[in-house]
């Protein structure tokens, strides 16, 4: 079965845990490790997800972190706004280069891909890492598909990426999962509408077909490879994500 992804993993609402829990820089006491576990049972269930007993450190360290520490934005450059009566259509951004942890999964499902490949994500955020520290988290991830060559669905292989933080760039710790890898990537200059709710391929490929409405034929941008970037969890009632057309040339 697939993991519980990033979408379940920025905190609790707060009549679903004690302050205690959050606040106490200590490790949690076994009950309230167990009620917090079958929390995210609870959401993974809505996702046909499963989260294994190993998560449990990692899922509480995200919970009480994400609580009481501001989570660090990828950095960009706006470049312009296009919009209609108030409404943002769409925005165009260049994101700088940068180091980013990667890991490519490739399971039946969009969301079973991203799920898997951000659970080990998780682990290397907190302390599976050559620092053995908590690194702390960045937002957005940001999960890469690539088309199916006639256009009407998505390839398996999902790649999932966290930008490491700031002060983890120039010198970026190593994971200890032989299945992530750090990655330079170079300045990136995308098209970014955003949109609410879950991201499954249901969901997504509306979400293509609808900015190539608005900007019409391009040659421009990348037709075949997307970015999905997600920033929020199911606790909010609509969760934010970004769909990302590529621009050929940064």
């Amino acid at each position: 079965m697939a993991l519980i992804s990033l979408e379940d993993l920025d905190g609790l609402e707060d009549e679903e845990l004690d302050n205690d829990i959050t606040d106490n820089p200590d490790p949690m006491e076994d009950d309230e490790q167990q009620r917090l576990y079958t929390h995210w049972q609870a959401i993974a269930s809505t996702h046909q997800v499963s989260v294994p007993r190993e998560m449990t450190g990692p899922i509480q360290e995200l919970t009480r972190r994400n609580q009481t520490q501001e989570r660090e934005q990828v950095p960009f450059t706006s470049v312009s706004l296009h919009e209609k009566l108030g409404e943002v259509l769409f925005e165009e951004r260049v994101y700088p280069a940068g180091k980013w942890a990667c890991i490519t999964k490739g399971e039946k499902l969009y969301e079973q891909s991203i799920s898997m490949g951000f659970m080990k994500l998780m682990k290397f955020i907190c302390k599976e890492n050559s620092v053995g520290r908590y690194l702390g988290m960045t937002v957005p991830i940001v999960n890469s598909i690539q088309m199916l060559e006639d256009g009407n669905g998505f390839q398996k292989d999902i790649l999932t990426a966290y930008y490491l933080p700031a002060e983890f760039q120039a010198n970026p710790p190593q994971p200890t999962d032989l299945d992530i890898t750090i990655l330079h990537r170079e300045a990136l200059r995308v098209i970014t509408r955003t949109f609410f709710g879950t991201t499954t391929e249901e969901t997504i490929m509306p979400q293509i077909n609808l900015l190539w409405e608005m900007l019409g034929p391009s040659e421009e941008m990348h037709r075949y490879s997307y970015m999905v970037a997600v920033y929020d969890n199911p606790g909010v009632s609509c969760r934010r994500n970004e769909i990302w057309f590529i621009r050929r040339d940064p």
